[in-house]
């Protein structure tokens, strides 16, 4: 029976320096979210909110508790093992689109897919929906520097949904963008959380977008309450 909750962090602690020079930045953290969720986490700057992300997405180790995202435990992952579960199942937008300039915004979704060896005729018709999903389906041979930073944003976002993951964590991904941009790379992005059943945690400084979200978190002093 497939679980209903996709995230689950138990008892988690996260600090960086030595000795005198440590600092926590998660301290005894719980959370829960059930599949399919959206949830956006607020906090001041340095609270550690990018901090969970990467330990969420695997890109980095707590340094004790359990960490469970989409029925997997992060912690006892090897390397290789990692690089699967990043690929396989998460799905990662960031403040920058970090889009490659020397490929169109095609060839951008497509990457994704060839890494995870996906046939060139499926990943492309796989890009193309995406793309047309966020509205670019007519800009799709177009690199970077055509599009406009809204326009790569939601390249960025078909890029992540592009190997179907389970999880989408989503960091300040409109922090760059105008009011307007902002919004539609906001739609775009709950579309396709809705259109591939993904749980979706989007970390924002602006309480407008963290309104969108059903369930609303703030981290403060590396721990987590209603926001």
């Amino acid at each position: 029976m497939e679980s209903t909750i996709a995230i689950s962090l138990h008892g988690v602690w996260q600090s960086y320096g030595h000795g005198k020079n440590e600092v926590s930045v998660l301290r005894d953290l719980d959370l829960e979210v059930a599949a399919g969720g959206y949830l956006a986490l607020v906090g001041e700057s340095g609270a550690g909110k990018s901090t969970l992300l990467a330990i969420l997405g695997g890109l980095q180790r707590a340094r004790s508790g359990k960490v469970v995202v989409a029925g997997c435990d992060v912690s006892t992952l090897g390397g290789g093992q990692l690089a699967g579960f990043r690929r396989d199942t998460i799905g990662f937008i960031f403040q920058h689109a970090g889009l490659l300039e020397v490929l169109s915004a095609q060839q951008n979704v497509e990457l994704a897919m060839a890494l995870a060896g996906m046939p060139r005729r499926l990943r492309a018709l796989r890009a193309v929906e995406l793309l047309e999903s966020v509205g670019l389906g007519q800009r799709r041979n177009h690199p970077p520097s055509r599009l406009s930073g809204g326009e790569r944003q939601r390249v960025a976002v078909a890029r992540a949904l592009a190997n179907r993951p389970q999880i989408l964590l989503a960091d300040e991904p409109t922090g760059n963008l105008d009011p307007q941009a902002a919004e539609l790379v906001l739609e775009a992005l709950e579309k396709l959380r809705l259109e591939n059943g993904c749980t979706l945690l989007v970390v924002t400084h602006n309480p407008v977008v963290a309104l969108r979200a059903p369930l609303r978190l703030r981290l403060s002093g590396g721990r987590m309450a209603a926001a």
